[in-house]
């Protein structure tokens, strides 16, 4: 799943421009992906349109400058979410929160799609590539400039550790 979605940042770079899930499916196939591959990341894909077109919603009905939207609350993770997302993750998450790359309800959608992995902990590349598809998903190419080789870096760093 985890390559699809990173062939459609590289392929697509708006996701304007990223055809429709039966022309896509078709395409991701002409090009050698596996079906069961296919059907698992467009379903992933799914969820996060439609989560990213409910904050889109949320924020065109509030305000900019609103509390809600400039949030800078700390992030309680339950046990289930610490256990399922990891110290790695979370670390990296609270780093991205506190470079501005992620804004809470980015955070939010984050921790959502990171959980729909089922992979515990979740591995920091993969949610790495989380992170790429969410911002990519809302159009935010000048944040992804700043970290792009970052979250496709091959090279494993040290995990960044919360405070």
């Amino acid at each position: 799943m985890f390559d699809i979605l990173v062939y459609l940042y590289e392929t697509y770079y708006r996701p304007e421009t990223c055809p429709d899930a039966v022309v896509l499916a078709k395409k991701l196939s002409a090009v050698g992906f596996d079906d069961e591959e296919i059907v698992e990341a467009l379903d992933w894909l799914s969820v996060l349109t439609d989560n990213t077109q409910h904050l889109n919603q949320v924020v065109e009905l509030e305000d900019m400058s609103s509390e809600a939207q400039m949030s800078s609350g700390f992030r309680i993770y339950t046990e289930q979410e610490s256990n399922s997302l990891g110290l790695a993750a979370i670390g990296f998450i609270q780093y991205l929160i506190n470079a501005n790359v992620l804004n809470a309800q980015q955070r939010e959608i984050v921790v959502e799609r990171a959980l729909a992995l089922d992979e515990e902990p979740v591995a920091l590349d993969k949610l790495k590539v989380v992170v790429l598809m969410v911002l990519w998903s809302q159009g935010k190419e000048s944040e992804m400039w700043r970290f792009d080789d970052l979250l496709l870096s091959d090279e494993e760093t040290a995990p960044r550790l919360h405070h």
